[in-house]
């Protein structure tokens, strides 16, 4: 039996046990993930952008590219959460990750122009094994059943906020005052920081995390497995490489991977009893729906970014901003204001017993994202004559998303641990984020469908393209929020008692 000095730091049982709100442990994991979101959102806030500012490329095949990049960081989450459960463990699959993405972002900003694909391949990798993973980890701390795991996850998905907040505000600063070398060196200064946090905090969190053969195979052949995960992450990108410039070939992978995926993980479903499948299920339906709200909601990187670039006035309150330092921080600043009082609200509800349960707060979160997308279709009535509209308005369409997205994101986190049993808990939170990859993909598409035509266009024609594009997605949020609400006591049953 293969022991290591951090199992004999603490057991699972002392973590779990933890008196007050949060576990100590949670504070690192939230620091450890805020900077890694600081280097995520940061980068994500500029890749439409700098594609069509400097890479030349049309609005069309920007949205595309972006949809693609976003899709393969989500998929690649899917087969990093399987190799954590599988071989690494939740820890050496966030220690590599990072070490990619470190490597992918200053690749990116020693020459962004000329390495721009192989900078982004790399941090697509490197996500795919970070991001699931520290996710599981916050799981993990708690004991089934203890009410205090949707705080926690709560805590967790603000960290994931202040990070967003900061990177996103900062990144496009940067680039717009300085130079785009400088933003993407930000964006791995801040995913160093993170990386080193969990490094040097990793003692705490006794056995959790680590390998799940340390106590099955020899140490000698643990490293071998090791070896061959790292070897084969590196040998991937490449072929990720291929895929990223030639949207086709993206085509073809995404109508394989979720399939192969989803079938897979029906095929893990018989291997448990009657109640655990149900919940299973559940779990799946959940995953499908979020396919539509991230379809939606990532409008933010691509479309919503090209048309805070070109349509909107460069004042919000009174206050001179830049668009595009608007369209990447807003949220996650409403996230931070609103998180803690949505909280206080479930609590208060839940007190007087008229609290929704999870799958009305799912439906009343599509309900909200239709609403925003009418405000922003709504902004089409304050332009002037050259095609310029409305910062606040804008800004307001954001704090409605944002009320939705507090209604879904973090409970779908502490939900995908609550119904796959242990030993799928990576997997399912994988499933998740490949749900978020198919939601990227499909953002792509829908954002090229709303460019124009004619790159030329003048700034009016570009405003009704798009906020009619907008419109669309106010009445297919609609339906999707009404659909799950009508459905909610059949998924409840599927449920069991998990809330």
């Amino acid at each position: 039996m293969t022991t290591t000095p951090e199992t004999k730091t603490v057991t699972l049982d002392e973590i779990q046990t933890f008196e007050g709100k949060y576990p100590k442990q949670l504070w690192y994991l939230f620091l450890s993930e805020m900077w890694e979101r600081f280097a995520f959102y940061g980068m994500r806030g500029m890749l439409t952008i700098f594609m069509v500012e400097r890479l030349l490329l049309s609005e069309k095949d920007a949205n595309l590219k972006y949809g693609a990049i976003q899709a393969f960081i989500y998929t690649m989450a899917f087969v990093g959460g399987l190799f954590a459960d599988k071989i690494l463990g939740f820890r050496k699959s966030i220690f590599w990750g990072g070490l990619l993405m470190i490597a992918g972002s200053f690749t990116l900003a020693f020459s962004p122009e000329h390495l721009y694909y192989i900078g982004i391949s790399f941090t697509i990798v490197g996500t795919g094994f970070f991001k699931p993973n520290i996710s599981t980890m916050v799981g993990n701390l708690y004991k089934a059943g203890d009410p205090r795991r949707d705080a926690g996850f709560g805590l967790f998905y603000s960290g994931i906020n202040i990070g967003a907040l900061l990177g996103g505000y900062l990144c496009i600063n940067v680039a717009n005052h300085y130079s785009w070398n400088a933003a993407f060196s930000l964006a791995g200064i801040g995913m160093t920081i993170g990386l080193g946090i969990f490094i040097f905090t990793k003692r705490t969190l006794g056995p959790i995390g680590l390998s799940p053969m340390i106590n099955k195979l020899s140490a000698s052949k643990i490293l071998l497995y090791d070896i061959m995960v790292y070897a084969g992450s590196l040998l991937v990108i490449p072929f990720i490489l291929l895929l990223v410039t030639n949207t086709d070939y993206t085509d073809y992978f995404m109508y394989i991977v979720g399939p192969a995926a989803f079938l897979y993980i029906v095929y893990e479903m018989f291997k448990f009893n009657k109640i655990e499948r149900q919940k299973l299920t559940a779990a799946l339906v959940f995953i499908i729906f979020s396919i539509f709200f991230w379809a939606f909601f990532e409008q933010a990187g691509g479309s919503l970014s090209l048309f805070a670039r070109y349509n909107l006035h460069h004042s919000v309150l009174g206050i001179t901003m830049d668009p595009n330092e608007v369209n990447n921080s807003a949220n996650s600043l409403f996230v931070i204001a609103f998180s803690p009082l949505f909280g206080l609200l479930w609590l208060w509800m839940s007190k007087r017993k008229i609290e929704p349960n999870t799958v009305i707060k799912f439906g009343l979160g599509f309900i909200f994202l239709a609403i925003a997308f009418y405000v922003f279709f709504y902004t089409r009535f304050f332009a002037d004559v050259q095609g310029f509209t409305s910062l606040n308005v804008f800004t307001l369409a954001y704090l409605v998303i944002t009320i939705g997205e507090l209604c879904l994101s973090p409970i779908g986190l502490s939900l995908m641990t609550k119904l796959a049993p242990q030993k799928l808990h990576g997997m399912m939170m994988g499933m998740w984020f490949l749900a978020s990859a198919y939601g990227q993909y499909a953002a792509g598409i829908l954002g090229a469908g709303m460019a124009t035509v004619n790159e030329k266009a003048p700034l009016t024609e570009k405003l009704m393209s798009y906020t009619e594009g907008y419109k669309q997605l106010a009445i297919y949020a609609l339906i999707a929020g009404v659909v799950l609400i009508v459905v909610s006591p059949l998924l409840r049953k599927l449920m069991h008692d998990v809330h």
